[in-house]
């Protein structure tokens, strides 16, 4: 069976093509800019090297033609035929309260998703335009829509509860959602092969650390919380988003600047984090040079990153009585070697002992603690593609 994977942004799609007989990945790569002057197609060649090909792409329609149209290719295409695909699967950001597991697409699943975007206008508007360019494009070929929230829907109600009128829950859906679900969900299932233990036997915290970052306790297999909202904005530090800030300071800071409510939202999710606080970039590759060279700025924002990602860790151990392993993900979790033994110093009396020459590694499968911890503390590059794709097998086989 061939899939393809799509993550369909507001200007972009990212796409994975994989054979699910032993499931490599056949082609993958992704368009840019949709909608917008010079937009492009990106390509991953087989030898490692990346091809770009310009297009004129008013829609995803177009967008999404061009992935078909480069997949065919015979030079570096890997299809002879779309008839080779099986199947479509979608990566969806916000499935509400609606969705609490990965389902086959309907009109009614198209309406409900629709139905969300309230919640996430960017994301969930072009995540339909995507759904809806293949289904012009390939009808009869069937798709599955993996929601990033659905991993965290088994959180109990006291846990993704807002402490505000209970009638804004009932009307307007107001409530914890959390996101990075399918990458929290690879990576504690993956520990828990890595460590030769029963997912239903462990206490897990799983730190997805990357522009965007979010820390899940999973205990026997179940998210009981997560550090993400009703959007990716609450929680940790990021790049460029604030996360946890008083709503006070919110409205305060509103009527300094004159900001409207729109304009505040993208101050703190575009203005705010690492960039707002060092104001370098939202890069953590860049920051981490400027405090390795001393910027104070920069010093003081990894010292505010790291700090946050430790309190997280320790109530989460709370939360679930204990902790057995710690997982480390995605691009800044998965390279920042010192970001990870700061993160976790001072949480000895948990049980936690790093090995810093294990931990001097960036993007491997590895356990980074040392023998005696109690507390195994791993690196697992994340894969929520091959969850995507999976889930689009097992749906569609299921169907048939």
């Amino acid at each position: 069976m061939k899939i393809l994977v799509l993550n369909c942004g507001s200007s972009s799609i990212k796409y994975k093509l994989y054979d699910m007989t032993d499931e490599s990945v056949l082609a993958q790569g992704g368009v840019e800019r949709i909608g917008l002057d010079e937009a492009f197609i990106k390509v991953t060649l087989d030898n490692g090297e990346k091809k770009q090909i310009m297009a004129d792409l008013p829609t995803h329609k177009e967008g999404v033609a061009l992935v078909f149209k480069v997949l065919l290719d015979p030079e570096i295409g890997a299809l002879k035929s779309v008839d080779e695909i099986d199947a479509v699967g979608h990566r969806i950001v916000q499935g509400g309260d609606l969705f609490e597991e990965s389902c086959i697409v309907t009109p009614e699943v198209e309406k409900g998703i629709e139905s969300l975007i309230d919640l996430a206008p960017v994301h969930n508007a072009g995540h339909l335009r995507g759904l809806r360019a293949v289904d012009a494009l390939m009808p009869t070929v069937p798709q599955v829509v993996v929601f990033d929230n659905a991993f965290h829907s088994t959180m109990p109600d006291y846990a993704y509860m807002y402490a505000v009128p209970y009638e804004l829950y009932e009307k307007y859906h107001v409530r914890r959602y959390g996101f990075h679900g399918t990458s929290h969900r690879y990576v504690s299932h993956r520990v828990a092969e890595i460590l030769g233990k029963d997912i239903k036997d462990l206490k897990i915290i799983t730190c997805h650390i990357g522009n965007g970052a979010s820390v899940a306790a999973v205990k026997n297999g179940k998210v009981i919380d997560t550090s993400m909202g009703l959007t990716p904005l609450a929680g940790l530090m990021m790049g460029s988003r604030s996360g946890d800030i008083d709503a006070s300071a919110v409205t305060y800071i509103m009527d300094k600047l004159g900001k409207k409510p729109q304009e505040m939202a993208d101050y703190l999710n575009k203005e705010s984090g690492m960039l707002g606080i060092t104001g370098i970039s939202s890069d953590m590759r860049e920051i981490e040079a400027a405090d390795k060279a001393g910027n104070e700025r920069a010093v003081l924002g990894m010292k505010m990153y790291s700090y946050r990602i430790k309190k997280y860790i320790g109530a989460y151990a709370a939360a679930m009585g204990g902790v057995d392993a710690i997982v480390w993900t995605a691009g800044v979790g998965e390279n920042q070697i010192g970001l990870r033994m700061t993160a976790v110093e001072g949480l000895e009396f948990l049980g936690i002992k790093m090995d810093a020459e294990r931990n001097n590694c960036r993007g491997v499968e590895k356990i980074i603690s040392a023998d005696d911890s109690k507390v195994k503390v791993v690196l697992v590059p994340t894969d929520e593609e091959i969850v995507i794709a999976r889930d689009t097998r097992d749906l569609v086989k299921a169907a048939k």
